[in-house]
Parts: C-alpha cells; structure tokens; sequence
C-alpha cells in the first residue's frame, strides 16, 4: 500500500516541535503561577504573555490582545470592523478562511494581484482613484512568506500601502503568522512599526512553538483592542490560560528563540528541495522559491492542467495537495499550493514524483 504525503497542510512535522521544551514549560506554569494558569482570566489574556508581546513589539500591553489562534483574532476583528456590504481588499491569491470568513460577513472584496514583491500597489492605487473608485474599510495582507504563494511584500511597497491606506482612510490588516520562519534574505520592518495608528497586527505561535497551542494574538490602537476585548468577552469571557500560561514560559526561558531556529533550518531544507525536485520532476512547473515560512505556489501550463483532474489523480497516487481555485474567488485552475512544512526532503522528492506522474496522467 503506497503511504500518503501530504504537501496540504501547513504545519511543522513532530520531528521539528521542541516537545520536551514544552513539557518543562507547562510545568513552570503550574508551579509558578497555579491561580493565574487555572483561573478563567479576562479576554485581554494571560497578563504576563501580553505584556512579554508588548515588550516585543515595543507598545504598551493595553493595545494587545491574546486570543485562541490567530484565526480568533482575524474573526474578531473581522466582527468589529467589516459589516455586510463593506468593501475590503485582499491579495490574489490569498488565504482561503480569510475568503470565506469575509463572504459569510457579506463584505464586499477586492483581490487585487499578488507579485513575486507583494500586492499589486499599482493596481490598488488606480482600484482606489477618483470618485467612483473602491472606498475599501480594510485591506488584509500578509506580508511575510504569504500564505498560500510564499511571496514577501517589499520595503517600498509597504511604504506605498501605508501612504494609500492613509490617503484614502482604511485599516491596513497585517496578518504575520510567517515572520520569524525566515531562512535566506534580511527581515524587513513590519508596518505596525512604520505606522501603528495606521496599522492592526496578528501573529500566532502555531508556527513557531506549535500548532496545538491554539495562541495568538493582535496589536491595534487601544480604542480598537478596547472593543475587540468587549467582543471576546461576550464570546468566551476568556481564552485558554493554561496554554498562554505555558506559552509564556516557554518564551520567558528563551526556548522559542531555539525553537525558531529549529523550525527555520528545517525549512530551508526542505524548500531547497521541494524546489530541487519540481525543477527535476517538473520542468513546466514556475514558482518562485520562498525566503521563508511553509509554502510554495505552483503554476502548471493553463492548457495542459486542470487543478481538479490533478487534485484527483494525485489522491489516487497518495500524494495530497491543496487547488489554487480554493485561494481565489475566480482563476487559479492550473496552480496548486505545496506545504513544505511537515514533510521531509526524502518524503519530498518521492512526493513530487508522484505528482509528476500524476500531471503526465493528463
């Protein structure tokens, strides 16, 4: 029986989550704070991990908010500032939740094209022009390793987003769960630090600690966290101590920073690879090799591919992928997305001769 890989899901293999670090973790939480770990809390989160991302972003605790998951943090502030009939922008493609939560919400959107440099400033520039032009509320980005192209948004176009964002009055959404996962180039300024009034953060510790952590957190003006914590206490009066509690230990020791660069080695190798064997397996395929995070956007000849025959195809050859057309509300039938992240170079180079297989099917 041929055994599965799976290049779909975005998330760190076992052999990469420091288990042990957070074992002696979860056991300082308990020993060091046992009322504050056990107790319900209040939705702002565990005290001690707001302010440790306080001091990391350097601004005050009063404008964090630490939630279950960054997905939380996107819904909640998704609830507070988008309503049905408002418009927002978003990258093309961009990530399929963030599509779909959107749509449920009845927000009005805006894909504007996404470069090997990051969104289309251009084109977003003439969307917004004149009288009759998008008055979007908000634009999400992602602005390191973009889930699902692993594109990077340069220093100069951030820049140009934050010039439009405040010439024409809308929130710039920088949704940043990648960051730390960088492995070649230098890291760039985030545009909380260029413009924080200007600017609502998110990031998560799924990436770098581990994805059942359920940790993450946003960075906004007080006035707008203020709001988004009335929310979130009418959710859930509070999120999971006992898990920010653990994550605060385990970022406390420093353990994250050798998690981090775990993580990171792991994942050099393994788009070095992933990239290695499409160019064997694969030579119609174009990509462009990411400097950090989990994926890697793939485009096959249009004429020759049908992201769904080949979705089925390689199913039948136990290889998984996740369709372009899940990332766009239109286009995207001959590219596909491949997580490097939870697959190792050997299972990469057998994965991907599968799918070469699979595509030579057609």
């Amino acid at each position: 029986m041929t055994k599965p890989i799976s290049f779909a899901c975005g998330a760190p293999s076992l052999d990469i989550v420091d288990v042990r670090g957070l074992s002696d973790a979860a056991v300082r939480a308990f020993e060091s704070d046992p009322a504050g770990t056990t107790a319900y809390g209040t939705s702002v989160g565990y005290p001690r991990l707001r302010a440790w991302i306080a001091d990391r972003h350097q601004v005050e605790p009063e404008r964090v908010l630490v939630t279950n998951g960054s997905m939380q943090a996107d819904a909640f502030l998704f609830e507070q500032l988008v309503g049905a009939g408002d418009e927002v922008v978003v990258e093309r493609p961009t990530y399929d939740r963030t599509l779909l939560s959107l749509r449920k919400r009845g927000a009005r959107i805006h894909a504007v094209e996404l470069q090997p440099d990051g969104i289309d400033t251009d084109a977003l520039g003439r969307l917004l022009q004149g009288p009759t032009g998008a008055k979007p509320k908000l634009a999400h980005i992602i602005p390191n390793f973009q889930n699902p192209a692993g594109h990077t948004l340069s220093e100069a176009k951030r820049r140009a987003l934050l010039w439009l964002a405040a010439e024409h009055g809308f929130v710039v959404f920088e949704d940043d769960p990648y960051v730390e996962l960088r492995f070649a180039g230098e890291p760039l300024p985030s545009m909380l630090s260029m413009n924080p009034e200007r600017v609502v953060y998110a990031s998560s510790f799924s990436k770098t600690v581990c994805p059942g952590i359920r940790v993450g957190y946003l960075v906004g003006p007080r006035d707008l966290i203020a709001g988004v914590a009335e929310l979130a206490t009418n959710t859930y009066i509070s999120p999971s101590m006992v898990a920010q509690a653990i994550v605060y230990e385990f970022c406390a020791s420093g353990a994250i920073e050798r998690s981090i660069a775990t993580v990171r080695d792991a994942l050099a190798a393994r788009a070095g690879a992933l990239a290695r064997a499409l160019r064997r397996e694969l030579p119609e395929a174009e990509f462009v090799a990411p400097q950090g995070g989990y994926f890697m956007w793939v485009t096959l000849p249009p004429r020759a591919t049908d992201a769904s025959a080949l979705h089925r195809a390689a199913t039948e050859r136990g290889v998984a992928f996740v369709k372009g057309t899940d990332f766009m509300l239109e286009g995207g039938e001959s590219s596909l997305r491949l997580a490097y992240s939870g697959v190792t170079p050997e299972q990469i180079d057998e994965g991907v001769a599968r799918l070469a297989a699979a595509y030579r099917s057609l």
